[in-house]
């Protein structure tokens, strides 16, 4: 149990650091200016990133119960496609998604994915590896 909260945990913190570097150092430009053409002001408060957080964990746990029944790389492939692509569906169809942050967001993304599910699948000890 131990193991399985460490690895959980571990992949949070990773998630939340790719997260912040790729949405605040690479990303918000395009964020900014998107919100700023709808008339918003792209929401960076404490408590927005405290949600991502929250996100992050999220995210972290799915991760871990889809590691246990698929080996490293379905793991990987079905939790980006449930972290991001439906976060991308839902967020596009509000209008609120720059779609130009794509060409980053998806390779960035699948990456921050892989290593988050290897995380898991390492320091939990699954035998899936």
């Amino acid at each position: 149990m131990k193991k399985t909260i460490l690895s959980i945990l571990m992949a949070t913190v990773w998630i939340s650091i790719s997260e912040f570097v790729r949405n605040e150092f690479f990303l918000k430009s395009y964020w900014s200016q998107h919100y700023e053409v709808m008339g918003l002001v792209f929401p960076s408060e404490p408590v927005n990133g405290a949600v991502w957080g929250m996100w992050s964990l999220c995210f972290a746990v799915s991760i871990y119960f889809i590691s246990r029944k698929f080996a490293l790389g379905p793991t990987t492939l079905l939790s980006w496609f449930v972290g991001f692509v439906l976060m991308w569906v839902v967020t596009g169809n509000m209008g609120v998604l720059p779609f130009k942050i794509l060409y980053f967001a998806v390779p960035l993304s699948v990456l921050e994915t892989f290593l988050a599910a290897w995380i898991i699948v390492k320091f939990s000890k699954n035998k899936t590896l």
